[in-house]
């Protein structure tokens, strides 16, 4: 079963570098504000259908209003920060970046769940921010507002997945869903016009098969997570950087240089540390990465681990 798990996971990844190539294209074009307005704005019909599944009694006032308040913030952040690094940089090195999550998710689960790093995951994690650090170049580069953005995405995806693993088990999956995604259409809404500019149909369309390709990708990884064991699974969102090489030199004449390929395999073989010494037992009680399966900056996507909430 998990060869059949991963074949899925790899798919579902194939489908997120493909949304992220339209959101590129789109990115040249349009503001990401309007980009995330209208995308939210597709992908309301797609989320409803799995929020009218949720089977949980209850109402929809959040016993965590902060909490959930802070998550909603961080899904809209993340968004724009992911989409307009899209824009502007190169996909590898976009990805190189958001790389970073599962590190910042250990980092972060220290004072929000009361994680206790060991010595191993520490070095891991600092490993892994060198290597982000490779990837920035700083000093030898100029960095732009690009690189901010991405980091900022990474480090928002990193607090939504924090948050969903404190709060989850108390929270209505309607809830966790619904909020975050109404407050980053309200956001984008608000600041559409000031940005808007008039879209084709082409584009138009564009913008549904960035909320399609979201929404199928994520029912991909639940039936990747259901299917075979999440250290097996968790890995392959790895595969992105292999996309991110052929979209970006096929489509967009970028070229992988040495210092985002030494930087993004110093990144990922850390999170893959961190990964794999979850699941071996490590001296982690919330096993915060391995438990955090979304990605979050698509906003046609939606949080897998709730639908996921009784499989440990």
């Amino acid at each position: 079963m998990n060869l059949k798990a991963v074949l899925i996971a790899l798919l579902a990844f194939a489908i997120y570098s493909t949304h992220d190539v339209v959101v590129k294209y789109l990115g040249a074009l349009y503001s990401p504000f309007q980009i995330i307005f209208f995308t939210s704005l597709l992908s309301f019909p797609l989320v409803t259908l799995m929020l009218v599944r949720d089977p949980t009694a209850g109402n929809l006032r959040p016993v965590h209003p902060w909490w959930l308040a802070l998550r909603s913030i961080s899904m809209a952040t993340g968004a724009t920060g992911a989409f307009y690094a899209f824009s502007v940089l190169p996909l590898a090195q976009t990805y190189a970046i958001l790389f970073a999550s599962p590190l910042l998710i250990t980092l972060l689960s220290i004072p929000v769940l009361g994680e206790k790093v060991g010595l191993h995951r520490a070095l891991a994690i600092l490993i892994g921010l060198a290597g982000v650090m490779v990837v920035l170049r700083p000093g030898s580069s100029e960095l732009s507002l690009g690189h901010l953005a991405a980091l900022i995405a990474a480090l928002a995806n990193a607090t939504q997945s924090i948050i969903v693993r404190k709060i989850g088990r108390e929270e209505r999956r309607v809830v966790m869903m619904l909020y975050p995604l109404g407050a980053t259409f309200l956001v984008m809404g608000v600041a559409l016009p000031f940005v808007y500019v008039p879209m084709p149909v082409f584009d138009l369309g564009a913008m549904a098969v960035v909320a399609v390709f979201g929404f199928v990708a994520a029912l991909c990884l639940v039936f990747a997570y259901t299917s075979g064991e999440a250290a097996v699974v968790a890995p392959m969102q790895y595969s992105q950087i292999v996309w991110a090489a052929l979209y970006g030199f096929f489509l967009f004449g970028e070229n992988l240089d040495q210092a985002t390929m030494i930087g993004a395999g110093i990144v990922i073989a850390s999170g893959l540390y961190i990964v794999l010494r979850e699941a071996l037992g490590g001296k982690s009680e919330h096993t915060p990465v391995l438990r955090t399966r979304s990605r979050s900056y698509a906003p046609g996507s939606f949080r897998i681990s709730q639908t996921l909430r009784r499989k440990p």
